[in-house]
């Protein structure tokens, strides 16, 4: 955050609370505030959480006062908006929309979305719908099967699940993941998605019409 306006943020003296379920310590502010490069002034809506009433307080440590004891008690964050709309209803429009540059970081770096730029326009279309898919099969796998908060990303589950070699054997009624990873190594892995194992039915009951390829063994 810039320091002109972290400046602006500390001389701020009307801030009042949120009155939500999930939003203790969470206080906003709205002034003008026009940066060096702004050809006029903007409306700004400043928000500050108390880090002791929320340890996942989100924000930023303002770097000109974390020493502070009275700001430094803050992470804060600001909006600058031309919504004419009242301050909270912009923090609630803004808040529904705050995690879409992590989801565009996500496309860009583990999905590969920023490399694929074809001749033809409507290739380049494809491959970003085959992106998207892959993108919102990956979020239904991780909403599912893992449930982890925050979810993980494409480029953690390549090492913490993907990245491991392993098959399942069955002993009675047991199934039985073995793994080819030592087992002081195991303990960082995330294998919720295995509880789900138990569920698992022949691929035939799926679908009526489904052929098993020759060969294949399909155990219930």
């Amino acid at each position: 955050m810039h320091r002109p306006l972290q400046r602006a943020l500390v001389e701020q003296r009307a801030w009042w609370g949120i009155d939500e379920p999930g939003s203790e310590g969470i206080e906003l502010t709205r002034f003008e505030y026009q940066a060096s490069h702004w050809s006029r002034p903007r409306t700004v809506v400043g928000i500050r959480q108390r880090i002791d009433l929320g340890p996942q307080a989100r924000g930023k440590t303002l770097s000109l006062f974390a020493d502070d004891p009275q700001w430094g008690q803050y992470r804060y964050g600001v909006l600058s908006t031309n919504l004419n709309l009242p301050t909270l209803a912009i923090w609630r429009l803004y808040r529904g929309r705050a995690n879409c540059e992590n989801r565009i970081k996500e496309l860009k770096y583990d999905f590969a979305a920023g490399s694929l730029c074809m001749q033809e326009f409507w290739a380049t279309e494809a491959a970003l719908n085959v992106v998207m898919l892959a993108f919102n099969l990956m979020s239904l796998f991780l909403q599912v099967m893992l449930k982890t908060t925050p979810p993980h990303t494409l480029a953690t589950l390549r090492y913490k699940l993907f990245a491991q070699a392993g098959y399942i054997t069955q002993e009675g009624r047991k199934r039985i993941l073995k793994l080819a990873t030592a087992m002081r190594k195991r303990e960082g892995m995330d294998l919720r998605a295995l509880g789900t194992i138990k569920s698992i039915r022949s691929a035939s009951r799926f679908h009526s019409h489904f052929r098993a390829p020759a060969g294949a063994v399909i155990r219930a």
